[in-house]
């Protein structure tokens, strides 16, 4: 990890909305991430933009408290903040990376829709937080390995956004962008 105080903060944060119920915050910390994990291409930063993200995702959506599995999920979401969190105070990144990726093994553990629902926000989260990366001028390629999503979602949800508004895509050289297209299919 390589802004351990910064994804420090971010944890303790994200623990705190959660228990508070501010979904939005919750987003508005993950897109904080972004550009700190454009410059620094860490995995730990990306993982931690795209898990908080997701969480607020999720959280916004209020059925899926009254499903089956949610208490589970929300008390590992808690546990597994503040565990992280204090690893990290720790300065032990391995016991960290391990209670974050506990939060995403849990869905495993939810049967039934809720399970399903909360997985297909996770993956749709992934490719949204890979296009934020690749707006703010990370390479399609780059940002989908940083990731672990296919070149294939990345260039359909490209496909699909309004890329073409963005700043990046205004201010990038045509020399570059062609680059770009080229890496995606090369």
């Amino acid at each position: 990890m390589k802004e351990t105080d910064n994804i420090l903060r971010i944890l303790r944060e994200a623990k705190q909305f959660v228990e508070e119920d501010k979904a939005n915050e919750l987003k508005s910390l993950s897109n904080q991430t972004v550009h700190a994990a454009t410059i620094s291409q860490d995995p730990d930063n990306i993982v931690v933009a795209v898990l908080v993200y997701s969480i607020g995702k999720v959280m916004e959506r209020d059925h899926y408290r009254d499903m089956e599995g949610w208490d589970e999920f929300y008390k590992s979401v808690i546990k597994n903040l503040e565990l992280a969190a204090g690893a990290l105070e720790k300065e032990n990144i391995k016991n960290a990376r391990i209670y974050l990726g506990r939060i995403r093994n849990s869905l495993n553990k939810i049967e039934g829709d809720l399970g399903r629902y909360i997985k297909d926000v996770f993956r749709k989260a992934e490719i949204n937080k890979a296009f934020k990366l690749y707006e703010h001028g990370l390479s399609s390629e780059a940002t989908a390995e940083l990731l672990g999503v296919s070149l294939w979602d990345m260039a359909s949800y490209i496909g699909q956004s309004h890329i073409g508004d963005s700043k990046i895509a205004i201010s990038m050289p045509v020399g570059e962008r062609v680059k770009i297209a080229e890496g995606m299919f090369g």
